[in-house]
C-alpha cells in the first residue's frame, strides 16, 4: 500500500524468464520485471517497445507472478525504472520477500532512494549514445562495491571518453565497470584489444541473450 492506502501500482511492459546476459550475474537464470517508460533516447537503444504501453499491474500481482517462476534472482529494468516513482516500493518488497535484486538504471535518475539491498547497475552514457548530457553526475559518489557502473560503448572516441571518466571519477575504486560494444556498430575484438592494451581493470561484457536468442523480446 502507499501512504494514502491506496495499492501501489506500476505499468509493466513484460515479465518473463531468462538468461541474464549482461553485468556480473550474466548466465544466471533471472526473472525480469521490465516496466513502461523512458525519459531518454539512446541512439543505439534495443528495448524501444518499453516507451509506451504496458499494462498496470498492483504490488501483488506482481510479486505473484514472479514467485510463479521459483527464482530467487530478480532484475527490474526498462525502459528506464526509476521513471516511475513506484519502483523504489517494487524494490524494497521484492528485497523483503528474499529475492537477490538488481536494478538496470540509466543513470540519469537519482539513486539513491534505492532500497541499499539493490545492486544498482547504472550506465554512464558515452557520447555515441546521443544522451551523454543527461548523466546526473551527482550519483556517482552514490555508488558501493555492491553496484555496477556499465559502459556501452559505439566506437573508439567512446572508449577514450570512457577511459578518462574512469579516471577522473575513480570509478574502478568505486564498484565494478562493465564495458560492452553496441551490437554492429564496435567490434568486440576491437574493444577487448584496447581493454588489453590499456591494462584496464574492467570486465568486458557481450550481451549474452543476443546471442542465444537475437532481438526477440521477453529474452
Amino acid at each position: 500500500m502507499s501512504s494514502t492506502g491506496r495499492p501501489v501500482t506500476l505499468r509493466i511492459t513484460e515479465i518473463f524468464h531468462s538468461l541474464q546476459g549482461e553485468t556480473s550475474r550474466t548466465g544466471l537464470p533471472t526473472v525480469f520485471i521490465r516496466l513502461t517508460g523512458c525519459p531518454l533516447r539512446c541512439s543505439w537503444c534495443d528495448t524501444e517497445y518499453a516507451f509506451t504501453g504496458g499494462s498496470p499491474r498492483n504490488l501483488d500481482e506482481i510479486l505473484a507472478e514472479v514467485a510463479g517462476y521459483g527464482c530467487q534472482t530478480v532484475c527490474v529494468t526498462g525502459g528506464e525504472p526509476l521513471s516511475q516513482k513506484a519502483c523504489l516500493p517494487l524494490l524494497t518488497a521484492l528485497c523483503d520477500a528474499g529475492y537477490s535484486v538488481s536494478l538496470e538504471t540509466s543513470g540519469a535518475l537519482d539513486i539513491s532512494g534505492v532500497d541499499p539491498r539493490v545492486s544498482r547497475i547504472m550506465d554512464l552514457k558515452a557520447p555515441g549514445s546521443g544522451e551523454e548530457g543527461r548523466n546526473l553526475l551527482a550519483n556517482l559518489p552514490l555508488l558501493t562495491l555492491r553496484d555496477e557502473v556499465k559502459l556501452v560503448l559505439a566506437s573508439e572516441a567512446d572508449y577514450e571518453w570512457a577511459r578518462a571518466k574512469m579516471a577522473e571519477h575513480h570509478l574502478t575504486e568505486r564498484c565494478p565497470v562493465l564495458m560492452a560494444p553496441v551490437q554492429g556498430q564496435l567490434k568486440p575484438a576491437d574493444l577487448a584489444a584496447w581493454i588489453l592494451r590499456d591494462r584496464l581493470p574492467v570486465r568486458m561484457q557481450v550481451q549474452l541473450h543476443k546471442i542465444i536468442w537475437g532481438n526477440e523480446p521477453g529474452r
